[in-house]
């Protein structure tokens, strides 16, 4: 699978009503995390805040998805998200059915203290080249 160049190329390709939908949920995320860079991960459009994988989503032939990369997130939310198909990593949706604000902003919000909670590993951050000669 190729990845697109862009998130906005991912897009474009979708038809009207997925399109739509991911837009949609593109930019509630955008808004609740302005800092949030976008990159593909897994070939999939992902956000990521200070070079942690925030969440990412798709379109597939049926359905729209939202992955929080986290099962902690789907089972902590397993009431509000009853009307949805689940499975331990991903949120499934209709485009005409997409989540509601309050709960995206409030699984942003887990997925957020849940990256804040882990320990940065050793190694990780800035990459510094080398001296010459070292």
């Amino acid at each position: 699978m190729q990845v697109p160049e862009s998130i906005d190329a991912y897009l474009a390709a979708l038809d009207a009503p997925r399109r739509g939908a991911l837009a949609a949920l593109r930019a509630q995320i955008q808004a609740l995390v302005p800092e949030a860079e976008e990159c593909f991960s897994y070939g999939l459009p992902t956000l990521r805040v200070e070079g942690r994988m925030l969440v990412s989503f798709a379109a597939a032939k049926h359905h729209c998805a939202l992955y929080p990369l986290s099962a902690r997130v789907v089972t902590a939310f397993a009431e509000e998200l009853a009307g949805f198909s689940t499975s331990p990593g991903t949120i499934r949706f209709q485009p005409d059915h997409p989540l509601p604000a309050g709960l995206l902003a409030a699984i942003v919000a887990q997925r957020l203290a849940e990256n804040r909670a882990r320990p940065r590993a050793k190694g990780c951050g800035t990459r510094v080249k080398p001296a010459p000669g070292v």
